[in-house]
């Protein structure tokens, strides 16, 4: 990629703090929505469960309508450059991995994710060679399995790999 075109802007803040406040609204909307289904009202006992969170989206989705509006309202040379397309690609390189992990958390366990993910990065990232690659990655989960596992009696999530081992 040539050094002009990771320049290039990839986000102005206008675009960005719309992103940003229409997310926020729609996850007050998911309170608001969820609250009323549990009971937002104020019973003959006091408040019903999604009482509080109630007011809480309706707080959220309030600011983030102020945000929408004051970000409409950026223009010229306050819509500069939030980030730049070689800075969103670092960004995306941390980030992505980082995503692809917390999800195989769920179906390897968090031992086995962990050996792939730090594996990943010192061979992507560091070029490291295979032999340390794999000593640091299971140097790595094994210690963090008998820190929490063994020494603290906290139970981690675990996969069909820590299963068979007979690690659960």
């Amino acid at each position: 990629m040539s050094e002009r075109s990771a320049e290039r802007p990839a986000f102005r803040y206008r675009t960005a703090e719309l992103a940003v406040a229409g997310l926020l609204f729609v996850l007050g909307a998911v309170v608001i929505f969820d609250s009323v289904r549990l009971g937002a009202k104020w019973g003959e006992d006091g408040p019903q469960t999604g009482y509080f969170p109630f007011y809480l989206g309706c707080l959220i989705c309030a600011a983030s309508a102020i945000n929408l509006w004051q970000a409409l309202r950026i223009r010229g040379e306050k819509n500069r450059t939030f980030v730049e397309v070689g800075q969103l690609k670092l960004v995306l390189s941390v980030l992505i991995p980082s995503a692809a992990f917390a999800a195989l958390i769920g179906w390897l366990g968090i031992y086995v994710a962990a050996i792939l993910y730090v594996g990943f990065f010192m061979r992507w990232l560091g070029r490291y060679a295979w032999w340390k690659l794999i000593a640091v990655a299971l140097g790595n989960s094994t210690f963090f399995y008998l820190i929490f596992e063994v020494w603290f009696k906290i139970p981690l999530p675990k996969g069909p790999i820590e299963m068979l081992l007979g690690l659960d």
